[in-house]
């Protein structure tokens, strides 16, 4: 008579669940706290509809799914990282070049956790740094749902991310990438109404 192994266990999915209890802005004083998770699923969203943007006025023909998962994943290491502050992250080339090993570490750590097959077949969501293209859009998508996150910190009379929200937006409005400047001109403005000012429709 044999005994069946016990399946094993991997805790890939458990651990994404988790983003959800890292917080973000750990230095500023938030009216509303924002966690990883939350932030990702906006990223996504506006990577999204940056290649949507790109696509439909711009002569673009990436795929706005692939940008959108990468959106998803981007910052998944920071389950075990947490999330650094910008000012610590680059308080010199040297810290900022071994904080990068060390969210590629913990990107390998989270993939070790999937049976090798799938392993293989996540990879890619993690790491798309040469996917120059989709990472340029991600990193603008990223900014953008900063900025989001500003405007509705002084929307709530927080004038704690004033300069922040100042920056993100001086840095957007150089882009060289027209889908960028096409939403910071037609749709980041809704994000600055009360939802008796939004339009419906």
């Amino acid at each position: 008579m044999t005994v069946n192994a016990k399946p094993e266990q991997h805790d890939f999915f458990a651990f994404l669940s988790r983003m959800r209890y890292i917080g973000r802005w750990g230095l500023m004083r938030s009216t509303v706290p924002e966690n990883i998770q939350e932030h990702s699923l906006d990223v996504a969203i506006i990577a999204h509809a940056l290649v949507m943007i790109r696509n439909t006025y711009y002569g673009g023909s990436l795929d706005p799914s692939r940008a959108a998962m990468y959106g998803i994943f981007h910052d998944a290491s920071e389950i075990f990282t947490g999330d650094m502050p910008t000012p610590v992250k680059h308080f010199n080339a040297d810290f900022k070049q071994s904080f990068h090993e060390l969210e590629d570490r913990a990107r390998r750590k989270l993939l070790a956790m999937l049976p090798a097959e799938l392993a293989k077949e996540y990879e890619p969501l993690f790491f798309f740094e040469d996917q120059e293209e989709y990472a340029r859009l991600v990193k603008a998508a990223d900014k953008i749902a900063a900025l989001a996150k500003c405007i509705e910190e002084g929307k709530s009379g927080n004038n704690e991310f004033r300069r922040a929200e100042a920056e993100h937006f001086e840095q957007l409005s150089a882009s060289d990438l027209p889908e960028v400047r096409y939403f910071l001109e037609r749709l980041l403005p809704g994000y600055r109404l009360s939802l008796d000012e939004l339009k419906l429709g």
